[in-house]
């Protein structure tokens, strides 16, 4: 709300300044037009001041200048950002009479999203120093040349300019009006009386000084103080026959009352219009729309807007706008969309934009912009709400790419911070291919690591690869976060190609880290060795830890003990002593793992003696056999068809009061009854039974194939049923298409090369 503020310049000349104005009134016959401030303006040193050229068919010229000091340079009016000074003035036989006029004022109700500071009571004087005070001279008509009909003409446009609030001629006795004390004076009132106690010795206003009062009491939100107002207008119409309050004072009051909250008065002021035969304007159904809006109607909203058309009137520009918020607010993306297609095409058809005073050229790229917004914001409440939405997101990215809409790059991005759940990577993933594919590529680099990151949290390891692969390629470049997620996600892979024993994969995987210039750390290199370990492949881990070496990775005691695992596998038994040794020599402490191992391997070689020296120094280092130990121990007895020396060390176990568990018994009687010693393997599948451990039905398989082979005179019955049949353990997947559904990578990957695991193959990788 603009303020209405007038001071003397010189002698009997009045000026009123508007603060923010962007264009210059001035009449023409018939009809009102808007100047541009960048207009041609001529010199002029009358009285000191810069006259502004007008139009020819008026004697009206104008005055502008910088400055409160009225300086006498030249300038226009675009390069006063402050504030602007604008003069009125007539010509007269002999002298000039100066008459006052006002600056063009933006309708604040008229644009909901348009808010300035000054609207409140303070601002109802501007905000220039000591311009608190409205001058009101007596103007003369004239000296009676002026045509009749111009001066009917002249009468009806100073109405249309009272119907636009932009300011009036008054026609009074001189007096000085404060008019920020006036509107301070009315902060309190509550009823018509209390108006008229304080304004019954007041000149006469002009309603638009009201109707700002009215703005400014919704703004501070002093409702009781403008019904209060337009009650005592009404009074007054009624006993001194005043003008009344007219559409804009209701229109004023009804935006105070949206201002207010106080949506219960709305029904109040439209049935008062009503009695005083006033009938809306598009600014009031704008105003209506706003607050059907707030108050949480948005379909009666929308069917105002319809009411606006049957009534005979145009929407404005804001109409359109609120009705896109009404779709804003129900989170309907689609019918802010299907909205937007309807007015365009009313647009280009010529239905939409015939009002003149409007520039629909660019309020239609407003539109424009203004639903893309809506569509934005619309996603990402869905995508922060609980619920898999990503159908719905897409789908409306698809119709906006069918409707020519295109959001920018921001909005892009914004959309893909808002996708954090796993079920957003479809979401996620299509967003950066639209930014990639828009000019030159850029795309933030938060935005990739953060992509990057959700697609590990989907478990799209290979999808993260991809698009820090595209860093690499097509920028920006990545950064240490980059590079530690996709480490990440290369662990997670290669902690599965561990699990599972796929050793090439995870051959493969080393070989595409070191392609795409990502250095594997120990961890890395330790995942493909104990793969490798699993699945017996001897050769491939002795590579693979020389591979590691060479790199210049030190290797650890899971390193050594992946490969003492492989050998023992592969029964090189003296190249497993071999790299014992160079392991105790460079100072790698082993662990109990490794003893276990090292264990297991002087039994696969015979040398008992070599194993209890193995034990006797783990006790001396404090590390404490376990039933894992002992197992490995028995085991290799058991293979190499040493039963008893596998029941000795039975017996050694339980004296170290370790508890043996269901594979210390299934190794032993698997070993009594290869050995032809079928009662032992029953005594020991009893004590199993007893002790309440389950054991597999291969070795009771075993214990009833021994005691028939050699006709052993056990009561078989004793054993009790058969046990069922345990789940099988998942054969080693020495194929890749397993993997490739466990680790969501690509099946159209090549044979596996062997040469791939003496150095890294870009070929081989894809």
């Amino acid at each position: 709300m603009q303020a209405l503020g007038i001071w003397p310049s010189k002698g009997v000349s009045w000026a009123v300044h508007n603060l923010g104005s962007s264009s210059v009134p001035s009449r023409r016959r018939g009809r009102r037009k808007l100047r541009n401030p960048e207009d041609s303006v001529c010199h002029g040193r009358s009285l000191g001041f810069l006259w502004v050229s007008s139009s020819s068919r008026s004697d009206r010229v104008g005055l502008c200048c910088g400055s409160p000091k009225f300086d006498s340079g030249c300038g226009l009016f675009s390069g006063y950002s402050k504030f602007q000074i604008l003069l009125l003035c007539e010509r007269k036989t002999g002298s000039f009479a100066f008459a006052v006029a006002w600056a063009l004022e933006q309708q604040a109700i008229g644009n909901e999203f348009v808010k300035e500071n000054s609207n409140s009571i303070d601002g109802l004087s501007g905000n220039v120093e000591n311009v608190d005070f409205l001058k009101v001279d007596e103007v003369s008509n004239g000296n009676g040349n002026d045509n009749e009909e111009e001066e009917e003409e002249e009468e009806e446009e100073k109405e249309k300019e009272v119907a636009v609030e932009n300011g009036e001629v008054i026609e009074e006795k001189s007096r000085n009006v404060d008019v920020r004390a006036l509107a301070r004076s009315l902060e309190l009132a509550t009823t018509a009386d209390d108006v008229e106690a304080v304004l019954k010795d007041k000149v006469d206003l002009p309603l638009q000084v009201y109707s700002t009062m009215v703005r400014g009491f919704g703004t501070d939100k002093r409702l009781d103080a403008a019904m209060a107002l337009v009650e005592w207008l009404k009074r007054k119409k009624e006993t001194d026959g005043f003008e009344g309050p007219n559409l804009f004072v209701y229109n004023s009051l009804l935006g105070a009352v949206k201002q207010s909250g106080k949506f219960e008065l709305v029904e109040k002021v439209m049935n008062d219009m009503a009695q005083e035969g006033i009938l809306p304007n598009v600014v009031t159904y704008n105003t209506l729309m706003t607050i059907y809006l707030e108050k949480g109607n948005p379909v009666e909203a929308l069917n105002l807007l319809e009411e606006i058309e049957r009534n005979g009137l145009s929407p404005s520009p804001v109409s359109y706008s609120t009705a896109l918020l009404v779709y804003r607010r129900m989170e309907d993306g689609h019918g802010a969309l299907k909205f937007f297609v309807e007015f365009r095409e009313k647009y280009l058809k010529g239905d939409i934009g015939k009002d003149a005073h409007e520039d629909w050229e660019s309020e239609f790229v407003k539109l424009e912009n203004f639903t893309i917004r809506i569509c934005y914001q619309v996603m990402r409440r869905w995508l922060v709400k609980n619920g898999n939405q990503s159908s719905i997101v897409l789908k409306l990215l698809a119709d906006m790419d069918y409707a020519g809409l295109q959001p920018g790059r921001a909005e892009y991005e914004r959309l893909v911070w808002a996708c954090t759940r796993e079920e957003h990577y479809v979401v996620a993933k299509e967003l950066y291919t639209r930014i990639r594919q828009r000019d030159n590529n850029e795309i933030s680099l938060s935005v990739c690591n953060h992509i990057i990151w959700l697609m590990g949290k989907a478990k799209k390891w290979w999808a993260a690869l991809e698009i820090y692969e595209d860093l690499l390629d097509k920028g920006p470049k990545p950064n240490n976060l980059s590079y530690e997620l996709v480490v990440s996600h290369f662990n997670i892979l290669l902690t599965a190609a561990r699990k599972k024993g796929i050793w090439r994969w995870g051959v493969r995987l080393l070989n595409k880290m070191e392609d795409k210039g990502l250095k594997p750390g120990s961890r890395e290199w330790n995942a493909v060795l104990v793969a490798c370990s699993k699945a017996a492949e001897t050769s491939a881990a002795v590579e693979i830890f020389t591979r590691m070496v060479e790199h210049g990775e030190k290797p650890t005691i899971i390193s050594y003990g992946a490969l003492l695992s492989a050998l023992e596998k592969g029964k090189l038994y003296d190249e497993a002593f071999q790299v014992w040794e160079h392991m105790v020599k460079v100072g790698v402490e082993p662990n109990l793992y490794a003893y276990t191992i090292m264990a297991s391997i002087c039994i696969g070689q015979g040398k008992l003696q070599r194993v209890d020296a193995i034990l006797r120094e783990m006790e001396t280092l404090g590390i404490k056999p376990t039933v894992v130990t002992y197992n490995a121990i028995i085991s290799g007895c058991a293979r190499n068809d040493l039963s008893s020396a596998a029941f000795e060390w039975f017996h050694r176990m339980k004296v170290g009061k370790i508890q043996p568990n269901e594979i210390t018994y299934e190794m032993l009687i698997e070993a009594f009854a290869k050995d032809g010693k079928p009662r032992l393997a029953f005594e020991l599948y009893s004590r199993a039974q007893n002790e309440g451990l389950n054991l597999s039905t291969k070795a009771y398989d075993a214990v009833i194939r021994s005691s028939q082979l050699h006709s052993a005179t056990v009561d078989v019955s004793l054993l009790g049923a058969r046990p069922p049949e345990k789940n099988k353990r998942l054969v080693t997947r020495k194929t890749l298409s397993e993997f490739c559904n466990l680790a969501d990578v690509p099946r159209r990957a090549k044979p596996f090369d062997r040469k791939e695991i003496y150095f890294p193959q870009s070929e081989g990788n894809q």
